[in-house]
C-alpha cells in the first residue's frame, strides 16, 4: 500500500474492547494461552482498561512511518508491539493509528480547528513480529492533560484497543526545557493528576531510553488485544 494512501475502517467497538500489554516475556509465546494460562502465569501480558479516545480522532488517516510533516521538536521513535491477550503471541497486520499534540501543544486535523493539515498523525500495519515503527516527535503538553499519545488498534477493520500511551515526568520535564518546547514552558498537568492516567495510565507509559545518536529518545509499549 502507498504510505499516501487512506485506509478505510470500521468505526463499531468491539463490545469487549481492547486492552493493553505492558509487560511481555518473548519466551511465553509458546506456552498455554488463555485465562487458565493469564491465572497461572504461564501467560504474562500485564493488561490494562481501555482510555477515551478524547476530541481530536480523525478517521482515514495516511499510511506512513514518518508523521512529523516537518513540525519542529525532539526526535521519538515509536516501537509498538501488537499481540494477542491470550496468547502473547505477536499479530500481523494489525492496523495501528496514532495521533498527538506538537510542540506547543496543537492538535492537526479538522476536528482540532484546522481543516486541511494532518501533522503527528498516521497509520501503520505490524510486521510478522507484531511491530509498527513510527518517527515522530516528542509530543507537548496541552491545559488539563499530562503528556500523552493517542492510539487505536484494528483488526479487520473493527477496533479492538482505543488508548493513550503516557511518559516519564522527569524526561518530559528535560525536553520541555530544550527549544521549541521551552516558550510553552512545563506539563501544567502531572501525570497523577490527569482524569485519563488515573484510569490505568501507569500500566501505559511508553518505556522510553535516548536514541543511539543521542538527540532524540526511543519509546515502546506492547500491546494486548482481543483477536476475536
Amino acid at each position: 500500500m502507498d504510505e499516501n494512501s487512506k485506509l478505510t475502517r470500521r468505526e463499531s467497538l468491539l463490545a469487549a474492547g481492547g486492552i493493553v500489554a505492558a509487560a511481555l516475556l518473548p519466551d511465553v509465546a509458546d506456552a498455554a494461552s488463555g485465562p487458565a494460562g493469564v491465572s497461572t502465569g504461564a501467560v504474562t501480558c500485564v493488561l490494562t482498561p481501555e482510555m477515551t479516545e478524547g476530541p481530536y480522532y480523525v478517521p482515514n488517516e495516511k499510511v506512513r512511518r514518518n508523521i512529523t510533516e516537518g513540525k519542529p521538536g525532539v526526535a521519538l521513535e515509536l516501537r509498538l508491539t501488537v499481540v494477542n491477550a491470550s496468547t502473547c503471541k505477536p499479530i500481523r497486520n494489525a492496523v495501528v493509528d496514532i495521533w498527538h499534540a506538537d510542540a506547543g501543544g496543537v492538535y492537526s486535523g479538522a476536528i482540532a480547528g484546522n481543516a486541511g493539515t494532518n501533522f503527528l498523525r498516521g497509520v501503520q500495519r505490524t510486521d510478522k513480529n507484531g511491530l509498527a515503527l513510527f518517527k515522530t516527535i516528542y509530543p507537548g503538553w496541552y491545559q488539563g492533560r499530562a503528556t500523552h499519545i493517542h492510539v487505536k488498534v484494528y483488526l479487520s477493520g473493527n477496533v479492538v484497543h482505543t488508548g493513550q500511551f503516557f511518559f516519564n515526568e522527569s524526561v518530559s520535564n528535560a525536553v520541555y526545557k530544550r527549544t521549541p518546547y521551552s516558550s510553552h514552558g512545563l506539563a501544567d498537568t502531572p501525570n497523577a493528576s490527569d482524569s485519563i492516567y488515573r484510569n490505568g495510565g501507569s500500566r501505559s507509559m511508553l518505556k522510553l531510553k535516548r536514541a543511539v545518536s543521542g538527540s532524540g529518545y526511543v519509546g515502546a509499549i506492547t500491546m494486548g488485544v482481543s483477536a476475536t
